[in-house]
């Protein structure tokens, strides 16, 4: 038992090293000028004072955020509802659409991507959040009404069926018992979406072609794209645009796990 535990802690700590290893290359080369990164020894704060005049870090952010919060909230309400008509609730077809709603989460971004920008710009809503917030909140939903509804299977039926005879209606039933009871499933929805929405690239530069609303990782992608790139200021800009997403997970990590595994287990 000990070699295995020996063992064991070997692999995951070469494993630990593979994945932190660029994270702390970012971390010492956004120390350094450009000199510095082509080979002169020393630190600096140069690229993280040039990263805030060459970008709108803040701004940046901020978009970021409203992004993420607005596309959150649709899936949240829609997964949380469609999650308990599919588990509690019974109507024709019900096996059916809910298949349909898990075969969407098998559809590749790239194949609907097109005709998503199309529809978007017909609709006049490439000139603001909108069309990235709904572009992700169609593609979060899916992922989030199976685990919804993974969970919700868990609630007993004589609970729901108690509550009903108590005087609740569905709606009531849905607001006073099933919610409160799903909050590790919610959370690990906000988390996990907030993490995906948070680093994607491609919706965000399809979809937030006004400067003045892209987000910090569309700014980083055009700050990378110029014809001349300084990787130690890019290195500063990827840390600032990494360390939201680190404190999220930090935070709910526990939820996150229990989430899952509820989920899973239901």
């Amino acid at each position: 038992m000990k070699i295995k535990n020996a063992v064991t802690f070997f692999l995951m700590s070469i494993l630990a090293i593979v994945m932190l290893y660029p994270f702390g290359f970012m971390i010492n080369t956004s120390f350094k000028s450009k000199a510095q990164f082509l080979g002169e020894p020393g630190h600096s704060l140069t690229s993280w004072k040039k990263i805030f005049t060459v970008m709108p870090v803040g701004r940046q952010l901020l978009n970021s955020t409203l992004v993420c919060v607005g596309a959150i909230a649709i899936i949240l309400v829609v997964s949380a509802l469609a999650g308990f008509a599919f588990a509690k609730l019974t109507f024709r077809f019900a096996p059916i659409v809910l298949l349909g709603i898990v075969g969407a989460m098998l559809i590749p971004l790239q194949s609907i991507i097109i005709p998503a920008y199309i529809n978007a710009n017909n609709w006049h809503l490439l000139s603001g959040y909108w069309a990235a917030i709904l572009v992700y909140a169609a593609l979060g939903t899916p992922f989030a009404t199976f685990l919804m509804t993974s969970y919700f299977r868990g609630i007993p039926d004589d609970l729901v069926e108690a509550s009903i005879v108590d005087g609740l209606s569905y709606s009531g039933v849905f607001r006073r018992i099933a919610l409160p009871l799903a909050v590790p499933a919610l959370i690990t929805i906000v988390v996990l979406q907030f993490i995906q929405i948070w680093d994607d690239l491609l919706v965000g530069l399809l979809f937030l072609q006004d400067q003045n609303y892209r987000t910090i990782t569309v700014g980083l992608g055009a700050l990378a794209s110029g014809r001349t790139t300084d990787i130690t200021v890019l290195m500063a800009g990827s840390i600032i645009s990494a360390i939201p997403a680190i404190i999220v997970y930090l935070i709910f990590q526990k939820q996150l796990v229990n989430g899952l595994t509820a989920g899973i287990g239901k």
